[in-house]
């Protein structure tokens, strides 16, 4: 019709002319005929193609028939919002989005996290021919078990600090108590992260010329991958599978019906008692968080502080510590697990019961829980997926073993990113900026390194902890160099203050004797924003003393960063007595 409107127009102008009206009057069939004409071939094709499925069909909220294939993708329940979530990231019956892959791809990502999106459209938007292979679920750990749905539960969390805290500001709820609706929390969650799942979705991927496989992807050769039975040959390739969370060998643990963040966001009912075991991100962001939501909470950590098995911060740990304390969470460190029972396993109508064996310094103690949240490091996903064919050298648990360049050690057109690459930090935007240096460094001859990188992390407690580089001073012990500390606190700091926030600080560690910024540890309110001002100059040379220099607007809390740099720079006054 289309068409049809539009040489309409042309021939009405033409109107006297007795060819151009018959013309006119046989120009839908005309058009019709040269489309069917067309089509044919390629639908042809499309029938002879065993992996294109025409047929496909979507995600209904609420479709019991649907259920089970949705819970063993880990997500539920299938409301709109896991529904709109499933159909951008899994869809169903999908196998391929194209019947045509090209006999030679400039880039075949495997893995369709951070890693395997940011690598394989990339590659697409700068002219070359990509493919990426999602396995499981678009998007990966951040958007679906991960940073996403995380973050809208601290949001939850900070609003329900807010509203207990009223009273301070002048908002008197009469001596009503809050309720706080559990299910509608995570509804929440669903909603926001379903209307985020577009950008990592299929349908996004391949609107920018990706085409995309949904399968396990397995290497063949030093060049070749197969997924769904099809083989494409690559030019350069990416292991981007990212990792899992590890499990202690904890007795009895394995059998138990615990939780990890790969099921965590699927609760629909607030379990009244959790048990946390490690006391890393993960571990923290939801203690506080199920805290707030009324959770009895406790803490089960290996070491007599946090972040100690790290060399961070000790006064970072122990003001965290004492804040989460505040917060209704009870630390048990120095603990070791002897043993896990399952008491109730879980149904559908009721969550499970457990009970934790712990020796806390000699005392042996008894912890029952209805949510056992295992959080105690992560391994990464390098299995099953041929790398020995492919000549690629790994280690189970580690990943795959790279140069500075993210390119495996033995095969060089094959590339590693984020949490399935050996001894680089997992973080969704390390795995991001790690595509974009294997798209420049493969296909555009350019030579980025990891080595050059300056990787701030975060944990969006309430207050929050950043860090970078060379975060503490026993961390400097430890490998052997001499440092300078220098510290701006937030107990002086205006906006901390007027916040009612100002338990917190700024520490900048420097080469000895100059401003040369080697890291920063920052536990604040807004810490996660202060932190890339200090890895903005890492990254360019930038000293604290030019920090210090540099107006910042008050009141802000990254006034506390300029103290710090104000220190160094008055350690070096010049004076008149």
């Amino acid at each position: 019709m289309f068409f049809f409107k539009k040489e309409k127009k042309y021939f009405y102008k033409n109107n006297n002319n007795q060819r151009h009206r018959m013309t006119r009057r046989y120009l839908p069939f005309i058009f019709l005929s040269l489309y069917l004409r067309s089509v044919t071939p390629w639908i042809s094709n499309l029938s002879k193609c065993e992996n294109f499925d025409l047929r496909m069909t979507t995600w209904k909220a609420n479709d019991v028939s649907q259920e089970d294939a949705a819970r063993k993708l880990d997500i539920w329940p299938l409301d709109e919002y896991n529904a709109k979530l499933l159909n951008e990231v899994h869809p169903r019956d999908y196998l391929q989005s194209t019947s045509d892959p090209h006999e030679l791809y400039d880039l075949i990502a495997i893995g369709a996290g951070a890693g395997g999106l940011v690598s394989s459209k990339q590659t697409a938007r700068r002219g070359g021919k990509s493919a990426m292979i999602s396995e499981h679920l678009a998007g990966g750990d951040c958007l679906n078990v991960g940073c996403v749905p995380s973050k809208a539960l601290l949001r939850a969390m900070k609003a329900i600090r807010e509203v207990k805290r009223s009273t301070e500001f002048g908002i008197n709820l009469g001596g009503i108590e809050p309720i706080i609706d559990f299910p509608t929390i995570m509804k929440r969650l669903r909603e926001k992260r379903a209307v985020i799942s577009p950008a990592d979705g299929h349908s996004g991927t391949t609107g920018v010329g990706t085409h995309v496989f949904q399968g396990r992807g397995r290497f063949t050769g030093p060049n070749t991958v197969e997924v769904n039975g099809v083989t494409l040959t690559f030019r350069k390739a990416v292991v981007a599978t990212g990792g899992r969370p590890t499990l202690p060998a904890y007795p009895g643990l394995k059998d138990a019906p615990f939780t990890t963040n790969e099921l965590l966001f699927n609760l629909e009912e607030l379990p009244p008692r959790m048990v946390v075991l490690g006391a890393g991100v993960i571990a923290l962001e939801m203690a506080q968080s199920f805290a707030a939501f009324g959770s009895s909470v406790t803490v089960i950590q290996r070491s007599e502080r946090l972040f100690r098995s790290k060399f961070g911060d000790k006064e970072a740990g122990e003001l965290l510590q004492t804040l989460l304390e505040g917060d209704g969470i009870t630390f048990l460190s120095n603990t070791t697990v002897k043993q896990v029972e399952t008491l109730r396993d879980r149904s559908v109508d009721n969550l499970p019961l457990m009970k934790i064996k712990v020796d806390v310094d000699g005392e042996e103690l008894d912890l029952e829980c209805e949510c056992l949240l295992v959080a105690t490091g992560r391994a990464s996903n390098v299995e099953d997926l041929g790398l020995d064919v492919a000549g690629v050298d790994y280690q189970v648990g580690k990943g795959v073993t790279i140069n500075d360049y993210a390119q495996s050690v033995s095969n060089q057109n094959i590339y590693a990113v984020g949490d399935c690459a050996a001894g680089v930090p997992r973080l969704t935007h390390m795995s991001g900026e790690m595509a974009k240096q294997v798209v420049q460094n493969a296909l555009f001859g350019d030579s980025w390194k990891l080595s050059d990188f300056v990787v701030p992390a975060v944990m969006y407690t309430e207050p929050e902890y950043a860090t970078v580089g060379i975060d503490s001073l026993d961390q400097a012990v430890n490998k052997g160099l001499d440092v300078d500390v220098y510290r701006g606190g937030l107990e002086h700091n205006d906006r901390a203050i007027l916040e009612s926030d100002n338990h917190g600080f700024v520490k900048i560690i420097c080469e000895k004797g100059t401003d040369k910024i080697l890291g920063a540890t920052i536990v604040a309110s807004r810490a996660g924003e202060i932190i890339n001002e200090v890895t903005l100059a890492m990254k360019h040379g930038i000293g604290l003393g030019d920090i210090g220099r540099n107006i910042h607007a008050y009141p802000t809390t990254g006034e506390a960063l300029m103290g710090a740099g104000l220190q160094f720079i008055n350690s070096r006054w010049k004076r008149l007595d």
